[in-house]
């Protein structure tokens, strides 16, 4: 097991002794969406959790639906935005990448449901989203809505948060709004950097100095 000074896990590292506090990330990657996937990231990291993504799991040589199977096995909590569920582009057909991934995590969470250190999640969706009339086996269910700023993000991600086992508790909703300007500045640079995919060790050491504490 990697771990920082702090004791909490280390980036990119997916073994079994940093599962329980690993949050697989499943959300767009376009540009337009790219300030709620900071805010999510930034969030999680305050938190004292560590993010996931199948792009920072395993390499371009293998099926990207290998990656997301093997990250969010190594994941105990796994957070599900459904923004881009509407059609674009000329054809006007929706994706459905982030309803694939839920209905991973849900099938995890039931057949892990006899095992300690099972799998949780948390689905989000804009304010108003008719999600149900797309996916309606949802009903019954709550997903936690967001008017589609990063500070309503911040609000439902950490109110989830806390909830959780392993959870620090350390910064309310109004401090991490307050330092995720800084963190989102500093991950653009790292963005054009790294021509768009930065390793995960940076922008996990990025939010770490960043978080209102400024350092673990």
């Amino acid at each position: 097991m990697t771990s920082t000074a702090s004791g909490r896990p280390a980036a990119g590292d997916l073994s079994s002794d940093n599962r329980s506090l690993s949050v697989f990330v499943n959300c767009p990657f376009d540009t337009a969406y790219a300030p709620l996937r900071d805010a999510i990231l930034f969030t999680t990291v305050c938190a004292g959790f560590l993010p996931v993504s199948a792009n920072d799991v395993g390499g371009v040589s293998e099926p990207r639906m290998e990656r997301i199977l093997r990250g969010m096995s190594a994941c105990r909590y796994s957070i599900h935005d459904l923004s881009r569920c509407r059609g674009q582009g000329d054809s006007n057909l929706a994706r459905f990448n982030m309803p694939l991934e839920l209905g991973i995590a849900m099938a995890s969470k039931h057949l892990a449901r006899d095992h300690a250190g099972g799998h949780d999640w948390l689905a989000l969706v804009p304010r108003g989203h008719a999600y149900l009339q797309y996916v309606s086996d949802l009903a019954g269910y709550d997903p936690m809505q967001h008017d589609g700023t990063q500070e309503s993000v911040v609000r439902v991600v950490t109110a989830w948060l806390w909830t959780l086992e392993g959870s620090l508790r350390r910064f309310r909703p109004d401090e991490v709004n307050a330092a995720l300007p800084a963190f989102s500045l500093e991950h653009r640079g790292l963005l054009a950097e790294f021509g768009g995919a930065p390793p995960l060790s940076t922008v996990y050491d990025l939010a770490r100095r960043t978080t209102p504490a400024g350092r673990e």
